[in-house]
């Protein structure tokens, strides 16, 4: 055995992007270690779960970095299957936690399942894409791309998980604007979104969620309520300044000011405890890996795994924009975790995986001769 080739073997395609992203996962890390100080019990015991989920994301993240992720689209269907019967599963079997079922619980470890299946939504659209990518995009392709869209959004509507939803749809309009969705399709969809909005808003939200989109466009109309978590996510955000006043010493987390503080509001956290600083860190290091995967979706011969990257990037865009605005107070909350930062294994293990994903389209680009890396 070459023992060159064994210890050469876990390194990444991208290095760059490889310790952004571990730096991310570092970040939310302390992050989650902060908060944990003024939790009673075990205080390290979410800590322990998210490094455990960590290690288990790395270990994934490799073993796709050296896999041919070409083989995906060859089990999309099968993928599709398995990931719309999760969510099917979850709406019968699962945990309801914060007024959604859409969690899997084994005794202390919950699994989303719809996790995967952004993966999976990406996979099997940028399967479809591929294949036309020859012809000019139609009615036919948006009816088609929209029948693959739709059960997921459904399925994740009826938990009811809105943010996740709009995750999805968000994936399924990434991909169909780079497979060429001409203007006029794009105008048809506005439209159609906005009457989707009016008819969700009669029939589909749940009390909650109207309850949040009410707030955030009248915070002083419940601050006590459903405006408390956003007042508070405000104060947070304002109180760290520069510098911020340093790790476990924030007062809306340690003092419980901040309610779901390491999960739906680890943005305000980090802007209260590292400051500007260490809001600007963060958000750089993401802007930079979503560069990263714009630039090799836009360098790979590969059709496929363009439209795969696209919808990737799209969910990874919109999970961070969504987080951070409302932790700012600029979009109504909708529960979606920080990627990379915010604590839950189940989106730790399948954002590493995504990237894994990634890391293998540049690995691929790099054999082929049309190398991402500077």
């Amino acid at each position: 055995m070459d023992i060159r080739r064994v210890l050469s073997w876990p390194r990444p395609a991208d290095p760059p992007a490889f310790l952004a992203m571990v730096v991310l996962c570092l970040i939310g890390l302390s992050a989650i270690y902060s908060v944990a100080l003024s939790q009673p019990g075990d205080a390290l015991l979410n800590v322990k779960k998210q490094a455990a989920a960590l290690l288990i994301g790395l270990v994934g993240y490799f073993f796709l970095s050296h896999a041919n992720y070409r083989l995906l689209r060859g089990y999309a269907l099968v993928l599709y299957a398995a990931g719309n019967l999760l969510l099917l599963a979850v709406l019968v079997f699962g945990a309801t936690i914060h007024g959604a079922t859409g969690w899997f619980a084994v005794g202390p470890f919950t699994f989303q399942p719809v996790e995967p299946m952004k993966i999976i939504l990406a996979v099997c659209l940028a399967a479809y894409a591929s294949e036309r990518v020859r012809r000019a995009f139609g009615w036919r392709d948006l009816l088609w791309t929209a029948a693959i869209a739709a059960p997921p959004v459904l399925l994740v509507l009826k938990q009811p998980d809105l943010g996740s939803a709009l995750i999805l749809l968000g994936i399924w309009g990434a991909v169909i604007l780079f497979a060429g969705l001409p203007k006029r399709f794009a105008a048809g969809l506005a439209l159609l979104g906005i009457a989707a909005s009016l008819f969700s808003w009669q029939f589909l939200l749940a009390p909650y969620q109207k309850a949040r989109i009410q707030v955030f466009l009248n915070p002083s109309a419940d601050p006590h309520g459903q405006g408390y978590n956003v007042t508070q996510a405000v104060i947070a955000v304002g109180a760290g300044g520069w510098v911020g006043r340093g790790l476990g010493f924030g007062s809306q987390s340690q003092l419980k000011f901040l309610p779901e503080s390491q999960t739906d509001f680890i943005f305000a956290v980090i802007a209260e405890e590292l400051g500007f600083v260490g809001v600007s860190l963060l958000l750089v290091l993401w802007l930079f890996l979503l560069w990263r995967m714009l630039r090799q979706a836009r360098r790979t011969p590969d059709p496929f795994a363009a439209e795969l990257l696209a919808g990737m990037g799209a969910s990874l865009l919109l999970q961070t924009c969504i987080h951070a605005g409302m932790n700012l107070g600029i979009l109504p909350v909708t529960g979606l975790p920080l990627p990379l930062v915010s604590y839950g294994g189940s989106s730790l293990v399948f954002t590493l995986l995504m990237l894994g994903i990634v890391d293998s389209v540049a690995r691929a680009s790099v054999r082929a001769g049309s190398s991402m890396l500077p």
